[in-house]
């Protein structure tokens, strides 16, 4: 089955409407979370612009691994006490960073990124992972941005786990 989406909001709150709207679409009636993982990776890949990484970190138990994602290649795993991804499923609260040089313990997977918006995942109290959005520009994320990614994630999470 082909999956053609298109995007017409110009209004960042209105478009991850559309995105989430999407991403529902999408994962529903699947089980596969990693599957799921890979469309909502490429669906906000496609929509959102002025990103140069999009993708999820899932959690092991221990530390976060790559999943699946959109981009350049990127760091394999992720320790909960370094970098933004880290930070926020450590401690399973949206970070959005306006400059990812002045945050302490970044890991820069791509020296592109300047900026970055990770939202964790959590499911019946369980951390599945994150998804995690970089961008070349400074300040690419608004708090609508945030409000967003949250809305998607929040809309999805319980396919992410599967």
């Amino acid at each position: 089955m082909s999956h053609a989406f298109s995007f017409s909001a110009t209004d960042p709150a209105m478009l991850w409407t559309e995105v989430a709207d999407a991403a529902a679409a999408l994962v529903a009636g699947e089980t596969d979370g990693i599957a799921n993982m890979a469309n909502v990776a490429a669906l906000v890949w496609q929509a959102i612009p002025d990103l140069n990484w999009a993708g999820f970190y899932r959690f092991d138990g221990r530390e976060l691994v790559l999943g699946p994602f959109q981009g350049k290649a990127a760091c394999i795993r992720i320790p909960l006490d370094r970098g933004v991804c880290g930070a926020a499923a450590r401690l399973r609260a949206t970070q959005r960073v306006a400059d990812v040089q002045a945050f302490a313990g970044h890991i820069a997977c791509d020296a592109a990124s300047r900026s970055e918006l990770v939202v964790p995942i959590v499911v019946a109290d369980r951390l599945v992972g994150v998804l995690d959005l970089d961008s070349p520009h400074p300040g690419r994320f608004a708090p609508e941005d945030q409000a967003g990614a949250e809305a998607l994630i929040a809309r999805v999470a319980p396919a992410l786990a599967g």
